[in-house]
């Protein structure tokens, strides 16, 4: 959804490119915040997991998900009207 979101937006506010330039960034940022929160993942999960559900990789996406929350309000989220006085 917020791949699509952020899409819509910069296509919406800019052109067409600038709307898969943003799909770009978004996934690269999500992967490369995959990579690292699955790091810190291996460190804290054992190798078997908690349970059958909860794996390292269920746990590292899980850690993306904080990164890539502040990522998306900071960079579509933010608001473009300003006040005037």
């Amino acid at each position: 959804m917020a791949a699509l979101f952020a899409f819509t937006k910069r296509w919406q506010e800019a052109k067409l490119k600038e709307g898969f330039m943003a799909l770009a960034i978004f996934f690269l940022v999500f992967i490369i915040m995959w990579t690292l929160t699955g790091q810190i993942v291996k460190i804290l999960v054992p190798v078997a997991g908690y349970t059958s559900w909860f794996t390292r990789d269920t746990g590292s996406l899980v850690l993306v998900l904080i990164p890539d929350y502040i990522f998306f309000r900071v960079f579509f989220l933010k608001d473009t009207t300003t006040v005037q006085q």
